[in-house]
């Protein structure tokens, strides 16, 4: 094959509908709107959600709760992710985005204390939970709130 005798495959490439061309083309008198109403004119339809005057499903629904504008949102990780530093490693956000454990720092780091860790290791993030500072503390290593 040369580049010359490069095409589409056969039916990948669709020609466009063109509408109001007259009646033989099969798409004239009414272009393929059907008889009369609000969508069969120019500019006419109707917008996301309306259901002809009904109340619509978004607003028949009831509203609970709310949502916090200022939380603060952390990027959660378990001690048992660790073990794959070597002894005496300072772990920091920035080396768990290097290693693509995590994707991103969103407000901060905070390690959670489910499974095991064999290593010992200075761990340094924004948040830990009770069990996740002891293990890392049991394993002989250090916990710092940054």
């Amino acid at each position: 094959m040369k580049l010359h005798e490069l095409k589409p495959a056969e039916g990948s490439r669709k020609s466009r509908k063109r509408i109001g061309r007259g009646t033989g083309s099969g798409f004239g008198r009414n272009s393929g709107k059907g008889e009369n109403g609000q969508k069969s004119r120019s500019g006419g339809g109707v917008r996301i959600g309306f259901e002809g005057g009904q109340m619509p499903l978004y607003r028949r629904i009831p509203k609970r709760g709310f949502t916090n504008i200022f939380a603060k949102e952390y990027f959660e990780l378990n001690v048992e992710k660790l073990n794959i530093f070597e002894d005496g490693t300072e772990v920091t956000p920035e080396l768990l985005l290097e290693k693509r454990i995590i994707k991103r720092s969103k407000n901060g780091l905070k390690i959670l204390g489910n499974g095991e860790l064999q290593k010992k290791l200075i761990v340094k993030a924004a948040k830990f939970t009770k069990t996740a500072a002891e293990k890392i503390e049991t394993a002989g290593g250090k916990v710092e709130v940054i």
